[in-house]
């Protein structure tokens, strides 16, 4: 499993205006061979932002590189600089190899 994730730094008093360009775009994602799950985080607030995190998980990292070049990405990007004004400084990408999933198990589950 392959996680990718962008870091966000979404300008104090944007973040509703950030959360909705993110829910209401086509990500294209589910189409694309690999993907398994997105997540768009909110994180801590400072004093001139508040950071946000999208968290992609794909089957391996093979899939996330190859969604990276396919027309599906470029779609799902294409307006991504309309949205300069709500950011402090271009996203920060992080992409990880997953070592090790800890998943709760189904008698856990069923007694929480």
């Amino acid at each position: 499993m392959f996680i990718a994730m962008n870091r966000f730094r979404v300008a104090k008093g944007s973040e509703a205006a950030f959360e909705h360009v993110w829910a209401s775009r086509d990500s294209h994602l589910g189409k694309v061979p690999g993907f398994v799950e997105f997540h768009l985080l909110k994180g801590p607030e400072a004093e001139d932002h508040t950071l946000y995190a999208s968290h992609t998980i794909w089957e391996d990292k093979a899939a996330f590189e190859a969604w990276t070049k396919s027309d599906a990405f470029r779609a799902a990007h294409q307006k991504a600089g309309d949205n300069k004004p709500l950011y402090l400084g271009p996203p920060q990408f992080e992409g990880f190899e997953v070592c090790q999933t800890v998943a709760r198990s189904e008698a856990s589950a069923a007694a929480g």
